[in-house]
């Protein structure tokens, strides 16, 4: 970690529908872990969920990871980006079938709003396969005033299921 700079929690979204996510996934965990401002300090367990938004495609596996970071939030984008490409993710349909998709979530209390980034995510607290799997690392984190577990008591989490697979955290 840079010492010029305090550490940030930030709670970042993992997902994909397209390919071996799983892997994609651990990828992504392993990537962020050998990043020297990134240190991975929890992985929630894989879901898998139904298609939000274009419904005709494959179900998506999705999980949620927490990071002690040094790098500002639009750095941290920038690198989510990177790793987003290395697994082939092309940006092409709203919504649509992905390898790999990496969303910041949250960046400490930070709030953000500028063309490229919102955090918290605008999103996060209407989509279960977010919220079910922030449950596992952060059930009782407050995010907009409402704990994590607030927001799962307002959803429907019909159809989300475990797994089989399971991400590890990167030995350092």
């Amino acid at each position: 970690m840079s010492p010029d700079r305090a550490e940030t929690s930030a709670l970042i979204g993992l997902g994909g529908n397209v390919g071996d996510v799983c892997a994609s996934m651990q990828f992504a965990i392993d990537a962020l872990q050998t990043n020297a401002q990134c240190r991975v300090t929890k992985i929630s367990k894989i879901y898998k969920t139904p298609p939000w938004g274009v419904t005709d495609q494959d179900w998506f596996f999705n999980a949620c990871a927490e990071i002690k970071t040094s790098l500002m939030p639009e750095a941290l984008l920038d690198q989510l980006l990177a790793v987003e490409r290395l697994r082939g993710r092309v940006r092409d349909v709203r919504w649509g079938p992905r390898t790999l998709d990496l969303d910041l979530l949250v960046y400490g209390d930070t709030t953000v709003a500028t063309e490229r980034l919102t955090v918290p995510h605008p999103r996060m607290a209407e989509r279960s396969f977010v919220i079910v799997p922030l449950m596992d690392i952060a059930a009782d984190r407050t995010v907009l005033g409402h704990t994590i577990s607030d927001y799962a008591k307002e959803l429907d989490l019909a159809g989300i299921e475990v797994a089989a697979q399971e991400l590890t955290l990167p030995i350092t």
